[in-house]
Formats: structure tokens, C-alpha cells, sequence
């Protein structure tokens, strides 16, 4: 009656019932694990445990190999979806602050995990290893905790980010180091800094080629990408560049990172990321859950004593080394310890490591489950971390010696001043800049040249002199740069207008001309014969001498090119500015008025909110329209877009009181044209009198926002305090009014 019932049941491949076990299970597990308030990454792990052949109550996963392939498909895009939020110029622009405590909390966990491997009896490579694990935070689970408790707009918060984008690199690099390690088996010094000098080598010309051309694909090509064309195209550049990564013996994890470091560089960088991360959540969960798919609760009972040891090294050792480094940078009290306790624990980057342990086999099996178990255990301490982290700096200031304080408080302080470097430092950076940059990419062409240009010509008669000549040519805009471009031309006239500079900034030209002959002539040796090369090379050189002005204008335009696509997503895009008052509490932060709102229509002087929560209005973006230092009899309207200036606390509670008047009110990414200005009193006019009658105000058109006087700190004085000639100020206000003001 019903024939369809009698038909055969179809066999599933195993790859397909294996993904459908561990997604309904991660999705039961992440379900459970939002509902107690706890991270979803040990959703993910619990639901791999539950998925394993370790744990028989439940269904387990048949093909253990093709998870695997799985899960090496998620950190591929975990990596690319990292590489779309930390740029390379994200990088440059962290700063020392980040630089110092990313280096502190590594080097001490790498020494501090090594020493302990070899304490537990375990080999040098496992130690090593260790020692590597330990040292790098998760930024997924950091990020999630800060957003979960809305910590994201406070001022410790920027210092943690810039640390985990310093890390992100440093444990690329460190992957490097060690496959070259675990391959040669061996400590050799010179077989390490091949590995750096390559990996520099090939990240100069990825990040160069790829600054230059993808961009400029993504604009032309916009008007004709859907959102799916859009996903397609990225996945491909993002798995084209894992081809090359492995190709040339790195990682496939690091061309991802790549890949994504300079699509974040482009326009499209919010769409692509928002795109790509439902990709990169599926894979993530795979590869999470693969990870908790390898937890043997034999190997945790047998090895409980180190992951306990472990454990209180990764919560306690991180936390102490972050904010050593975080005070060593000049980061005050409070921050320093919030930033330190926020860092304690591992994540992504640590089972991506222990993998590459594992593929190499040059790593114990007993190494994975237990970095699987440690990272679990701080993943799940990490958010009463972040949390208790304020009372936790307080309470220390208070059991803390006061002479201690004040030290670090004045270090602090002192660390923050601006510290321009010397002429020719900034001479020296440059020309090293150029020399370094430009012989990269005239080896890489030089390369290219001889392994697919000569091929294909050299069987005709004049093969090899073609294939020099288009070599050369393509080479001249970089020889003509790397010999004769200007760099730091007013340090350059500064220093040659003292004698004693005269011979060093000669030398540095004449090495700079030298070195591009030298590649002249490398590249016609390397295509013809002694004598003909010598004559070829008088030829070039002669070319060389006649078009200087042509091969200026050429490079320029390869030059502007490559900086209008290495900037133009800042230059279409506002950039969120968290001005800070270092090294005070007070910092910048930006809101907008709802469409609806209780507090539309009033002025500030009726709001009264400066007496209310002692913050400070320091600008009103209406439209087009930016309103700096705003008056009392300023009105606020719906779709303004406010900066105020005060402390975390503050700041907090002026964020309660916008949303209890205010409808779908959310930080709004802003772009201030206001700075913040040290300024000290002595000699001035206006000492003796309030800062009211003291005119700065008008004269700056700013506010003062903080004074520090005889050690103490003001933050947003009133108006009736009267300067004191030890007083220094601190103003907000327009940079050329503030300028004037300070040169008058």
C-alpha cells in the first residue's frame, strides 16, 4: 500500500553523521553553557568529551581522521577571522604600552613553563613547547568576556587589545621557530635567524603585493559583488594564500593571518568579517569540539598534579608578569593590575600549538589533554578575573606602602611625557626603512625574474638579454628609490648644517647607491657572462643616469597607489578616538543621543550634567557639524553625537543615565577634532586667579579637565578653583587653538 516504506534505508557517509553528532551536541552543550553564564568555548569542549569514545552514554564520532580534517579547516578560518580584526597596522599603532607587557607576560611564561616541563621530568621539547603554550592569552574568550561584561569602553580594556595583538604575532612567529626546532631537532642559532629573515622576507612581500592589488580588486569590483560572490572571493584569497604559506615551508595558520591582516586594510573589511563569521563560528565550533573530543580522563587523573601546578602558573603567573610589564610601561596602579588579571588564561592560539607538537610528533601524548584541561579551567576563572580586578587594584593600592605608590604613581606620570626622538634617530629609521623595504622587494623580483620570466624566453636568441631587460625594467622605480630617494629631508638639512654629520650622512648615501649597483650588476650576472655583463652594466647605468625624472615619477605612482589603498579604509571611515588622560583615570569616551530621548531639546546648563556625574562635554557632532567645547546654553538633539571626558566610573554611570532616557542608545564610533594638552604654569599671567577669570576657556576655546598639584590629581575642577604656579593642567580642546595659546 505504501511502497515507499519498504524501500531500502540509505547508507550516510561517516564525515556527515559525525558533523551532525558533534553539531547537535555542541548545540546543546553552548545552549546549557549560555543559560549558566559561563563561555561558550567550554560548551564546545564539553560537547567534544561527550562526543568522544571516551564517554559512552552518547552516540560517538566514527571518523576521528576527517574531524580532524575539520578541525584544521577551523583554525585556518579562526586565524583569517583574527587576521580581519588585528591588521598589521593595528600593530604599529598599539604602541609601546601594549609592545612592554606582551613581551613581559611572554618571556617569563615561556622561561617559567620551560623550567617547570623539566621540573615534571618531561623532554626538552615538551618543555619548550610548554613553555610556548602557556605564554599567549585567548583572544576570543577575552574579547566575549569583555562584551559579556561590558567592560569594552574602559580605559585597561585598549591596553589588553593592543597586548593580544602583539601576541597574535609574536605566536606566529614563535610557530615558526618552532617547526624549525622540532624538525632540525636541534638548538642551531643560525638555522633560527634563516627562519626569521625568511619569514620577514616573505611577510614584506605578501603584505606589500597584496596592499597593492586586493584593495584595488574589492573597489573596482564592488559594483558587481553580491554578499555570496563577496564570501567566495574571500575564502579564496584566504585559502590561495594558506597554498603559498605552505608552499614555501610556513604554516598554513599563517597565511590566513596574512590574508586577513591585509583584506582588514581595505574597505570591505566590516563586510567581509561580517560575513565570514558565520563560517568561522561553524568551523571554530568543529575545532573546539575536536579539541575536547581528545580530553582522556585517565591521562587528567594520572597527570592531575600538573595541570594543577599548571593551572595556578598560567592564572597567577600571567596576571603578575602583565601588569609588571603594564607598570614598566608607564600604565598607572589600577590599570596595570586590571590589564594583568585579564590576561590569565590560554586559548585558540595554545591548541593550535599543541596540534603542531602533535603533527610533528615531536611532542608526549599526555602534553594535549592537559594544556586542554588548563585552558578550560581559565577560561571558566577568566570572567570573575576581569571582574574582580577593580576591588582587587584598590585594595592593593590601600596594603601597599605609600612611598610605593607615589613612586609608581610619579613613574607613571613621567612615563607619559612626550619624548621626540633625536634628528638622527629619525634619519637613521628612515634610511634603514628604505634600504630594507626596497632590497626585499628587488630580491623577490630579481627571483621571480629568473624562475618564470628566463624559462620562457631563454630558448630563443636573445632569451637571456630580454629577460634582463624586462627585469630592469621593472626593478628601475625600486633601484631609482633605494639610491636616490630623499628621506627625513628636514632631519637630513638639520644635520648637515653640523660639520661632525656631514661624513656619516655621505656614507649612508654613497651605501645606499652602492647597494643599488650591486643588484645592477647581480642581475645581469645572473643573466649573462662576465663581459657582456660588464657592458651591460655601463649600458644600464648610462639609462639609468638619463630618465632619473621619468623613474622619479613612475615610482611615485606606485607609491601613492600603495598608500591610498593602505589608507583609504581610514580615510572613508570615522575612527573611534579613546583620548586618555594619562595617567589618570579620566578618559575620552563617545555616545549618541536616541531618536527618541527624554534629554533631546534641553541645554547642557538645564541637564546639569557636570554637576551630576563631574564629566566634562568635550565636543557635539551634529551631521557635518562639530560642536568642540560646547557652551552651557548648547541644546542636545536627537542624533547628536556626544565625547565626554571622566573616569571608568563616571563614564559608567552617565552610560545608566543615557539609557534609561534614551531608546536603542549605543556607543557610536566618532572622530574628535579635540586633544588633550599637558600644560604647565610657571610664568604664566593667569596664576593667582580662578579658572574661570583666568580666560583659558576662551583663549583655547577648551576646558580644563584635570590638574595636578603638589602630587595630587583633580579630575574636572571647578570653575571657582584658583591656579597655583606648581599647578600643571591638563586641556581639552582644539589643537591649533591650544598651540597658539601655549606659544603665547
Amino acid at each position: 500500500m505504501f511502497p515507499f516504506l519498504s524501500t531500502s534505508i540509505v547508507h550516510l557517509p561517516d564525515l556527515i553523521t559525525d558533523l551532525g553528532l558533534i553539531l547537535i551536541t555542541a548545540a546543546i552543550a553552548v545552549l546549557l553553557f549560555r543559560i549558566m553564564k559561563q563561555p561558550l568555548v567550554l560548551g564546545y569542549l564539553v560537547a567534544g568529551f561527550l562526543a568522544s569514545s571516551e564517554f559512552d552514554f552518547f552516540p560517538t564520532v566514527k571518523d576521528v581522521n576527517s574531524v580532524k580534517v575539520w578541525a584544521e579547516i577551523g583554525v585556518i578560518f579562526l586565524l583569517f577571522s583574527l587576521g580581519l580584526e588585528f591588521s598589521f597596522k593595528k600593530l604599529v599603532k598599539v604602541g609601546g604600552t601594549a609592545s612592554i607587557t606582551a613581551f613581559t607576560q611572554i618571556i617569563t611564561l615561556v622561561t617559567l613553563g620551560f623550567f617547570t616541563g623539566q621540573f615534571l621530568g618531561w623532554s626538552k621539547m615538551n618543555s619548550i613547547f610548554l613553555g610556548v603554550i602557556l605564554s599567549i592569552s585567548s583572544t576570543t574568550i577575552i574579547l566575549k568576556t569583555f562584551d559579556e561584561l561590558g567592560v569594552k569602553s574602559q580605559k585597561f580594556a585598549g591596553n589588553v587589545i593592543g597586548s593580544l595583538i602583539v601576541q597574535d604575532i609574536i605566536a606566529i612567529l614563535m610557530m615558526v621557530l618552532l617547526s624549525t626546532v622540532a624538525v632540525s631537532q636541534q638548538f642551531s642559532g643560525m638555522e633560527l635567524v634563516q627562519s626569521v629573515l625568511k619569514l620577514i622576507f616573505f611577510l614584506t612581500i605578501w603584505f606589500v603585493v597584496g596592499i597593492f592589488f586586493i584593495p584595488t580588486l574589492l573597489k573596482k569590483a564592488k559594483h558587481l559583488l553580491t554578499d555570496e560572490m563577496m564570501l567566495i572571493i574571500s575564502l579564496a584569497l584566504c585559502l590561495l594564500m594558506v597554498i603559498f604559506a605552505a608552499n614555501v615551508g610556513f604554516s598554513p595558520a599563517l597565511g590566513a593571518f596574512i590574508m586577513g591582516s591585509i583584506i582588514a586594510e581595505t574597505t570591505q573589511a566590516e563586510h567581509i568579517e561580517h560575513l565570514v563569521k558565520p563560517v568561522k563560528d561553524l568551523f571554530g565550533a568543529v575545532f573546539f569540539v575536536s579539541v575536547g573530543m581528545l580530553i582522556d580522563p585517565n591521562t587528567l587523573i594520572e597527570y592531575a598534579f600538573p595541570v594543577a601546578v599548571l593551572t595556578l602558573i598560567v592564572i597567577f603567573g600571567q596576571s603578575i608578569s602583565s601588569t609588571i610589564g603594564s607598570l614598566l610601561s608607564g600604565q598607572p596602579l589600577k590599570q596595570s593590575i586590571q590589564s594583568g588579571m585579564s590576561l590569565s588564561q590560554i586559548g585558540e592560539f595554545s591548541f593550535i600549538i599543541a596540534t603542531l607538537g602533535t603533527t610533528l610528533k615531536v611532542t608526549s601524548d599526555f602534553l594535549y589533554p592537559i594544556v586542554v584541561a588548563v585552558s578550560a579551567i581559565t577560561t571558566f576563572t577568566t570572567p570573575f578575573m576581569v571582574k574582580f580586578a577593580e576591588p582587587f587594584s584598590v585594595f592593593v593600592e590601600k596594603k601597599l606602602p605609600k612611598r610605593w605608590v607615589k613612586r609608581i604613581q610619579l613613574y607613571s606620570s613621567n612615563t607619559e611625557e612626550i619624548k621626540s626622538l633625536s634628528n638622527w634617530q629619525i634619519v637613521m629609521r628612515s634610511y634603514l626603512t628604505q634600504v630594507v623595504l626596497h632590497s626585499i622587494i628587488i630580491v623577490a623580483i630579481i627571483l621571480l625574474s629568473s624562475n618564470f620570466i628566463l624559462p620562457l624566453v631563454e630558448d630563443s636568441k636573445f632569451g637571456n638579454a630580454i629577460a634582463a631587460l624586462i627585469t630592469l625594467i621593472i626593478l628601475s622605480p625600486f633601484l631609482w628609490a633605494l639610491s636616490l630617494r630623499r628621506v627625513a629631508v628636514k632631519q637630513v638639512q638639520i644635520l648637515l648644517e653640523q660639520k661632525k654629520h656631514y661624513g656619516p650622512i655621505i656614507m649612508l648615501v654613497l651605501f645606499r647607491i652602492a647597494l643599488s649597483l650591486f643588484y645592477v650588476g647581480f642581475i645581469l650576472n645572473t643573466f649573462f657572462s662576465a663581459g657582456i655583463a660588464a657592458i651591460a652594466f655601463l649600458i644600464a647605468i648610462g639609462a639609468y643616469i638619463l630618465f632619473p625624472k621619468k623613474l622619479h615619477a613612475v615610482y611615485h605612482k606606485i607609491e601613492d597607489h600603495f598608500m591610498t589603498n593602505y589608507n583609504d579604509r581610514e580615510i572613508k571611515k570615522e575612527n573611534k578616538r579613546q583620548n586618555t588622560l594619562s595617567p589618570w583615570d579620566g578618559h575620552m569616551t563617545e555616545f549618541e543621543i536616541a531618536k527618541e530621548s527624554n534629554l533631546a531639546g534641553k541645554t547642557l546648563e538645564e541637564l546639569k550634567i557636570r554637576e551630576q556625574f563631574e564629566i566634562n562635554i568635550a565636543s557635539i557632532k551634529r551631521g557635518e557639524v562639530v560642536i568642540n567645547i560646547p557652551l552651557r546654553t548648547e541644546r542636545l538633539f536627537p542624533g547628536d553625537e556626544i565625547s565626554v571626558i571622566g573616569t571608568d566610573k563616571q563614564v559608567k554611570e552617565f552610560k545608566i543615565y543615557l539609557d534609561k532616557n534614551e531608546i536603542d542608545v549605543a556607543e557610536k564610533v566618532v572622530e574628535t577634532d579635540i586633544i588633550l594638552q599637558k600644560l604647565e604654569l610657571k610664568n604664566r599671567v593667569c596664576i593667582g586667579k580662578s579658572i574661570r577669570e583666568s580666560q583659558i576657556r576662551e583663549n583655547t576655546h577648551g576646558i580644563i579637565v584635570g590638574i595636578e598639584r603638589n602630587g595630587k590629581r583633580m579630575l574636572n575642577p571647578e570653575s571657582h578653583l584658583i591656579l597655583e604656579e606648581s599647578d600643571i593642567l591638563w586641556i581639552a580642546g582644539e589643537k591649533k587653538k591650544i598651540a597658539a595659546f601655549l606659544r603665547a
